[in-house]
């Protein structure tokens, strides 16, 4: 089974060691995916066919719905898995091993209509053997990996646990990695500090005071660091 071995770094600094997972085993876990797939349609089928033309409209809703949200939505909710990687043990992450979310899943999934030409995701299987991370054309544009789930190396976040708060404005990675640094940085600061090294980031924190910006930072910080 091919597969190798990456070293990455989280936005917080951490290295990880992560096993990629090969053609194979992704394989395996779309056609699981796709006998759902299908199997869902043909059911919408038997139980729309008896409204006539309404009916088609609600198969190729559900068609729609089930080839490029659903995957799209499972990889979001269940932690980079839809039901077929589950089943084979891996998981899409993003390229900084952090948890995948919407945005990119949605890109990856949508791409795979690129990668499936000319057919059986022949471009997909090119690029994906034209990279040692595997990754297809969906990967490359929205910066994931496909990793074996029971090698990632686990590790502990040593930031103040809060409940998480989405960022307002985008941030890119060395943002991301600065306010992870920072909310680390809170336990070993005076309070009065943090709080004021806390007011400096305005686009984050608008005009909260001192208290409010430190609380709000620490919960952007949770949600960068994929707790929920």
């Amino acid at each position: 089974m091919l597969d190798t071995t990456r070293r990455v770094a989280t936005p917080e600094g951490i290295e990880l060691t992560l096993r990629l997972a090969g053609p194979v085993p992704r394989a395996l876990a779309w056609s699981i995916d796709l006998a759902i797939r299908v199997a869902v349609v043909f059911a919408v089928s038997l139980a729309a066919s008896a409204f006539g033309k309404a009916g088609v409209g609600v198969i190729l809703l559900a068609w729609f719905f089930v080839e490029w949200l659903a995957p799209a939505w499972f990889e979001a909710a269940w932690n980079g898995q839809t039901p077929g990687k589950r089943a084979m043990g891996i998981a899409v992450l993003n390229d900084d091993g952090t948890p995948l979310r919407w945005p990119a899943a949605l890109t990856r999934n949508l791409l795979r209509a690129a990668d499936f030409l000319p057919l059986l995701y022949g471009v997909g299987l090119v690029a994906m053997l034209s990279n040692r991370d595997f990754k297809r054309l969906g990967d490359l544009a929205a910066g994931t990996v496909v990793v074996y789930l029971s090698e990632k190396i686990k590790t502990e976040r040593r930031i103040p646990e809060a409940p998480p708060i989405a960022p307002t404005v985008a941030l890119d990675l060395d943002e991301q990695r600065a306010l992870l640094e920072l909310a680390e940085r809170s336990q070993t600061l005076t309070q009065e500090r943090f709080e004021e090294l806390a007011e400096l980031p305005r686009p984050l924190v608008g005009d909260l005071d001192g208290p409010r910006a430190a609380a709000r930072l620490i919960g952007m910080a949770n949600y960068i660091a994929g707790r929920q």
